[in-house]
């Protein structure tokens, strides 16, 4: 109760400080600028990751090839740093889509109750109904196999779990006195929605689409990796290890480098999404 008591700029000071003392989340945080950066600057930092010259095929990490060469004489180095801007762009666009469709459904389900709590929450149950990357994976296969097409897909597998997420809310602030206090001077269930109940759902939206971003492109590189998702020559760090595995005894480099740029970026997000978990949960005090 203290802690609802302080003003809003004390308690995102706190929340600032507490962020900023996770050595975890600060890692996550140089992880995920490293990312950007290199996304940006792929063009000048990395060469063409497209063009191919099968005489030097397969050669190791070496000064002129920071991370080998795949079978195709491609630069292992140039297709990680351009893979970077695309599996980037997957996570962030999937999260957008994600966000928006599940706090409309959710804010209109909690919000107004009765027939449009009824409707959308067994809607909402369909798409849990089934192991999100089998129906992913569907979905996907439905589309047609494309980049796009991953993003469509894996969006349309992730905006439940908001809406639910928002509803819970929803249904938590209603109650609440300054809900009931707006209610009575006849503010309507639509200005409720927007000026009370959306804005003091944002924090675990947050937190939760911190998670997710990490989430996505894990997903996409795996609908990449079976053929799904971005085609060949697109440098997606998915497709990359699927056209590599076969050569993984003799060049190993070639797919454990998008391999690991996977893990890495997914470890990234998770580690910043525990951080702002922790420094905006409210029974923190310190």
């Amino acid at each position: 109760m203290l802690n609802a008591a302080l003003p809003a700029k004390k308690q995102a000071s706190k929340a600032s400080r507490r962020f900023w003392r996770n050595p975890a989340a600060i890692v996550g945080l140089v992880l995920i600028t490293l990312l950007v950066l290199i996304a940006a600057l792929a063009s000048v930092i990395s060469p063409d990751p497209i063009v191919q010259n099968l005489s030097n095929r397969l050669l190791p990490p070496s000064s002129e090839h920071w991370l080998g060469t795949d079978q195709l004489g491609r630069s292992v180095w140039g297709r990680v740093a351009h893979g970077a801007a695309l599996s980037l762009q997957v996570g962030v666009i999937v999260t957008l889509i994600s966000v928006s469709v599940g706090v409309l459904v959710g804010l209109l389900a909690g919000t107004f109750g009765g027939i449009w709590d009824n409707v959308l929450m067994r809607v909402t149950d369909i798409f849990f109904a089934f192991p999100s990357l089998i129906l992913a994976m569907a979905i996907a296969a439905a589309l047609g196999p494309s980049l796009t097409n991953t993003i469509i897909a894996v969006a349309i597998v992730n905006w439940p779990s908001y809406a639910r997420l928002v509803r819970a809310q929803a249904l938590a602030l209603r109650e609440r006195e300054f809900v009931e206090a707006a209610r009575a001077i006849g503010t309507s269930r639509l200005g409720i929605a927007l000026r009370h109940v959306l804005p003091n759902t944002l924090t675990p939206v947050l937190i939760q689409a911190s998670f997710d971003i990490g989430q996505a492109i894990l997903t996409a590189a795996g609908l990449s990796f079976i053929g799904f998702g971005a085609q060949p020559p697109t440098p997606e760090w998915g497709a990359m290890v699927s056209e590599t595995r076969n050569f993984i005894s003799e060049a190993p480099w070639a797919s454990s480098a998008p391999a690991i740029a996977i893990l890495l970026a997914v470890l990234a997000f998770n580690l910043v999404g525990d951080g702002l978990r922790d420094a905006l949960d409210p029974r923190n005090t310190h």
